[in-house]
């Protein structure tokens, strides 16, 4: 049995480990299908430049191919756990002046730096909305109910 067979098989098993530990993030599955197109033709007693040839196409192919379907897959956001925070009310615990850099809310028990969206200040016990999350701190308004 020709030695390329070997090589080819150990590529494609590299490729596929090396799929599996980036978990679903497409950056060597193309491989793992050329190397073994490749092998079968290294099976073949087929010569090593026309292997090459099969490994760079298949992959090429693929790689087209499957574009598509990467590209939706990469363009899916997914919420984080701050985004899911915008829009709920919070409780001012810590006067908010954005000159001072002071300010604190309460948001669902836990406690927030906070700053103001249009950077007028918001006293103690006013209830605010979230409106933006920026590192660790709220971006919070006023609420349209809520007296100024």
């Amino acid at each position: 049995m020709n030695s390329l067979v070997f090589v080819w098989a150990g590529l494609f098993v590299v490729f596929v480990i090396a799929e599996i530990a980036t978990l679903n993030a497409l950056v060597s599955v193309w491989f793992a299908v050329g190397s073994l197109g490749a092998m079968f033709l290294a099976l073949a007693d087929v010569p090593f430049v026309w292997q090459m040839v099969m490994f760079v196409g298949l992959s090429t192919v693929i790689l087209i191919v499957t574009r598509p379907i990467v590209k939706k897959m990469q363009g899916r956001k997914y919420a984080t756990n701050f985004e899911l925070d915008i829009g709920k009310t919070a409780m001012v615990i810590e006067s908010i002046n954005n000159q001072l850099g002071e300010g604190r809310v309460k948001l669902e028990g836990t406690d927030w730096s906070a700053r103001s969206e249009d950077g007028s200040p918001i006293e103690k016990g006013t209830v605010v909305t979230v409106k933006m999350v920026d590192g660790a701190k709220l971006i919070v308004a006023r609420q349209s109910n809520a007296p100024v």
